[in-house]
């Protein structure tokens, strides 16, 4: 894989949130991973993603590529040589965008399936749907930006869940091989979340029972971030069992 150092800005990024219950999402984990655990839960959700100007890294910001993307995530953790280290594990990536579906696993980590995508957005509210072609997902969540955030059993405050997503920066995901992992980091000097209310979700992905037993997966919060320059640079392969 080539794995060139991209830039781009994030136009949108709704993070949708659960609780889940550890021995649940330690099942959807390849090993070194280990659930990442906030009092007693492990943290996954959906993270629904515009991002504007993809490009190599050396390129004008006037050219870059634009796509809706919807990443399935869970939090995690791992034992590095200098000690625990943090971030997330990606089961599925899904894309309106014909080139990144083709890229994925090939340019940049990550196979992406296709997805069809209804979005509609206000400076108050944001809601995006989608359904993948194979039929396998079907997801859709509107939340209004708030204040403060509320309601969470995660998190205390927004300023502690901005904490903790921005250290899930790492994300890896699994190869057609299956013998590693291949990684990205996102890295950003102008990190800024707000708090979301949530008005409705539904996840074909989160209430499917085989993958999680009814009261094993809880929703718990939204955040949204917005026009946010970001870059990505590849991280070496991590060995999978």
């Amino acid at each position: 894989m080539i794995q060139p150092r991209l830039a781009s800005v994030v136009e949108r990024r709704l993070l949708v949130n659960y609780r889940v219950a550890p021995d649940v999402a330690a099942r959807l984990l390849p090993a070194p991973l280990r659930p990442q655990l906030v009092h007693g839960h492990a943290v996954a959700g959906l993270c629904l993603l515009r991002l504007g100007g993809v490009r190599p890294d050396w390129a004008p910001r006037g050219v870059g590529l634009r796509s809706e993307n919807a990443a399935h995530r869970i939090a995690v953790e791992w034992d590095g040589p200098d000690g625990v280290e943090t971030g997330v594990y990606i089961p599925r990536r899904d894309t309106a965008s014909r080139v990144n579906a083709w890229a994925g696993g090939r340019i940049f980590p990550g196979r992406h399936g296709r997805a069809d995508f209804d979005v509609e957005e206000s400076a108050g509210r944001v809601r995006v749907a989608f359904a993948t072609r194979d039929g396998a997902v079907r997801a859709e969540a509107t939340v209004d930006v708030a204040g403060e955030l509320r309601g969470s059993s995660l998190f205390a405050d927004l300023a502690e869940a901005s904490r903790f997503f921005r250290g899930g920066a790492k994300g890896y995901s699994a190869t057609r091989a299956g013998r590693h992992l291949d990684g990205m980091e996102l890295r950003t000097a102008a990190w800024h979340v707000e708090a979301g209310a949530v008005r409705a979700v539904s996840s074909s992905y989160f209430e499917d029972p085989d993958r999680f037993p009814p009261g094993s997966a809880t929703l718990d919060c939204a955040l949204v971030m917005r026009d946010v320059p970001v870059a990505w640079r590849p991280l070496p392969a991590m060995a999978a069992a």
